[in-house]
Formats: C-alpha cells, structure tokens, sequence
C-alpha cells in the first residue's frame, strides 16, 4: 500500500547543513514514461551540497526541489515499463534531484531511462555507496583514461569517497596507484594506494614514470597535474574539490603540455550495459563498497553536517528503512 505521504528534505532557498529538515510531502503521482521506487538508501555527494549552498537560487531549478541524484530501492508502481514490482533498482543522474526531485525522501518518481535493474545481494548500505560513486569511478578510469594493468596512476584527491573507489578499481586490475591528499592527518587512509603524497599544491616533478591521472581537485591543481604525466600520459578533470569551477583565459596550447592528453568525465549518462559491467566487475574481483559512515533519515541533518565538515572519510550513506 502506497502512502499519500512522505517524508522528505526539501529546499525553496539557500541551506545550510545545520537547517536541514524532514518534513510531510506528497507522495509522487505515477505518469507514463515514470516509475516509482520506494527508496531504501542513498549516498551523499558533493554536488548536493553545492545545491543547497548556491545552486538552488538558479532559475533553472524548480522550487521547491528534493535534492538527491542518487539512490537504490524497489519498484512500487511500474507504470507502462517493462521493470516488476518488488524489482531491486538503482536510480541517477540526468537531471535527478535538479531538474526533478530527487532521493531525499521515502519515494522518488524517476524517468525511467534513469532507473537501472541491479543483481547483487549486498546490503541496501553497501548498494547505496555504488551508483553515482563507481559509475563515475569507472568512466574517468576506462572510457577516459584507458586504464591498463601496465599504468602508474595519480589519483590527485584521493580521500573523497570517487578516490577511494577509483583506488580500489585501479589497484584490482595490477595498476600502481599514488594517491594525494592535502591533509597530513589523512594520509593513513591513503593505505590501499602504492605510495600516499602529501599534496602541496605542486607535484610536477617530483614523480616519474606517471602515465595517467584522475584529477579530482580540479582546475585549482590542473595545470600541476598535466606536467607530472609523461609524455603520451592522460589526465582526466573529473572532480571540483578544489572549488574552482573554471579556468579563466584557458589556453590550450600553453596550458597542456606537447604530447599530454586532457579529457573529462561527465557523468550523467549511465547505461543498463554500464551498470551492469560495474556490478559484474565488483563481484568478480570480491570488491566491497568502502562505506565512510552510515546514518539513519531521521539523521538526515548529521549526515549533511557531517558532509560539510568533511570529517567522515569516505561515502556518506543514509538508510532509509530504519531496520537495514
């Protein structure tokens, strides 16, 4: 029996972690080309953050919005897709929680193009910590930067819960891996990595043999991060830790270096194959989602705090249904 309503964060302005709060919303009203899921748990992710701290006052979101881009759960209402009531699904991205409202809540009435089928047995907790996380993982290492077993990777921001993931990932097919952070207190999190840097803001030079880079701080460390790859290496801009967004007066003669190749990953197109490639990888090399910490929805003001703050290492992840 679905409910009329539900509980739920929803944002008309500028918010901050601390103002965070639940409260009674309709439950989504089931269209042709949408599905309901009843959602189970989801993780929390920077881009969230940067919502309900500036993006929210842009014209082009619809207040009110419920943020979240993504989530996993069940099938509550199929409408006209060929998904089954009951069925384990993963939802993200395209637009979720921006241009529609998203998977703070009890439920979310999602494209179906966004929902995705998911095989595994892992906890809803495990689960939640997948999607947005390894999906993005896995487009920056392979589609963008071709990774092999033979390659040196520098992962520039390592101790977000996309570095941790693209650690696990690089270092299960044979890569070696160097990870940075710019907090010395971090770096014994950096464990699974070859070797940990303290990340001074210039590593060019100070590393050989690199031949690829994820670079997860962004345009603040770019221009540094291109010149510490060898010639012929790849640097993929996939993160904005650094909280610069764009690079003024961007020239691309002298800012890449002859012979370096710069691309990006954007991560709003996943697909069923995708997903499905992911999963399958996961269980094949008996990888298990790193979990920085896990709250409750009643919690749901600690988790976004707790975000803010930057003190838990790792992907943030809220259940949902009390009993997971």
């Amino acid at each position: 029996m679905i409910p009329k309503t539900m509980k739920a964060v929803v944002l008309n302005n500028v918010t901050k972690a601390s103002d965070i709060t639940l409260t009674d919303f309709p439950v989504p009203k089931i269209k042709p080309g949408w599905v309901l899921v009843k959602i189970k748990a989801f993780g929390l992710n920077h881009s969230e953050q940067i919502l309900r701290l500036s993006e929210i006052q842009a014209n082009y979101i619809q207040k009110p919005i419920i943020p979240g881009i993504e989530c996993v759960g069940e099938i509550v209402d199929a409408s006209d897709s060929n998904f089954t009531i009951g069925q384990k699904v993963t939802a993200l991205m395209e637009g979720m929680g921006r241009s529609f409202d998203g998977s703070y809540a009890e439920y979310a009435l999602v494209p179906i193009q966004n929902v995705f089928a998911i095989h595994s047995e892992l906890p809803w907790a495990r689960l939640a910590a997948i999607p947005e996380t390894y999906f993005t993982a896995w487009g920056s290492l392979f589609e963008c930067l071709d990774l092999k077993p033979e390659d040196t990777l520098l992962i520039r921001g390592g101790t977000c819960a996309l570095g941790y993931a693209a650690i696990q990932i690089a270092k299960s097919i044979g890569c070696k891996v160097i990870a940075t952070t710019h907090k010395k207190e971090k770096l014994l999190f950096l464990h699974e990595a070859d070797e940990a840097i303290l990340d001074t803001g210039t590593l060019a030079g100070t590393r050989s043999n690199i031949t690829k880079a994820l670079e997860l701080v962004g345009p603040k460390t770019l221009y540094d991060t291109l010149r510490c790859v060898e010639k012929g290496g790849i640097v993929c801009n996939t993160g904005i830790l650094g909280g610069l967004y764009v690079l003024n007066n961007f020239d691309p003669i002298k800012f890449i270096p002859n012979g370096v190749y710069l691309s990006s990953f954007f991560s709003n197109y996943p697909t069923q194959e995708t997903i499905d490639d992911i999963y399958f990888f996961l269980t094949e090399h008996k990888l298990t989602p790193y979990v920085g910490k896990i709250f409750s929805f009643s919690e749901i003001t600690k988790a976004c705090i707790a975000m803010d703050s930057g003190t838990v290492n790792g992907k943030i992840v809220v259940t949902v249904n009390e009993s997971i």
